[in-house]
């Protein structure tokens, strides 16, 4: 009994705590259910997320995995504002952050509420990449997040096979 708890079920133990531990405090798997990303992440997209421990690992243009208290859901969505930052958005959606324009070749479908927002400081402001078709800090009613509730960056499309690669800025 002593040889199949030591070579059978300590390992599987071992393995499983293993497993809970990378999944808490390094990297994570999540399935994308929406189009808002489009076309840099599709709808069922399989995603690796890496954990975020410093606010000054977050850039401009990250794909971020966060939890908004106002829908009580974790989105994803590129972060375009930082705290502190002005953000304008045109009619024609163009983005303007301090008064320099952002470049963005990931946006294909552009469009949506436009307006001036002034990020507070300790929190962020997030869009989707598929602006036509994205809920997102432009329409809620808190456009920010906070630093707590930032759960990770996007880094690995895992699946479907034919999109594996790494997220595109």
């Amino acid at each position: 009994m002593k040889k199949i708890v030591t070579d059978y079920i300590m390992p599987i133990i071992v393995a499983l705590i293993l497993a809970m531990l990378i999944r808490q405090f390094i990297f994570y798997k999540i399935v994308v259910p929406t189009g808002s990303m489009s076309p840099t992440i599709e709808i069922n997209d399989q995603l690796i997320v890496t954990k975020v421990y410093s606010k000054s690992s977050l850039k401009r243009g990250d794909v971020v995995v966060f939890k908004s208290k106002e829908l009580n859901e974790e989105l994803i969505k590129r972060l375009i504002g930082l705290p502190n930052d002005t953000i304008n958005i045109t009619e024609d959606g163009k983005v303007y952050v301090n008064g320099k324009e952002v470049e963005q070749k990931y946006v294909v479908n552009n469009g949506g509420k436009g307006g001036t927002y002034k990020v507070p400081a300790g929190k962020y402001f997030f869009l989707g990449d598929n602006r036509i078709n994205s809920f997102d800090s432009r329409y809620w009613k808190n456009s920010y997040i906070s630093w707590s509730d930032i759960q990770g960056k996007a880094r690995f499309i895992v699946y479907p096979f034919n999109r594996i690669g790494f997220l595109k800025k």
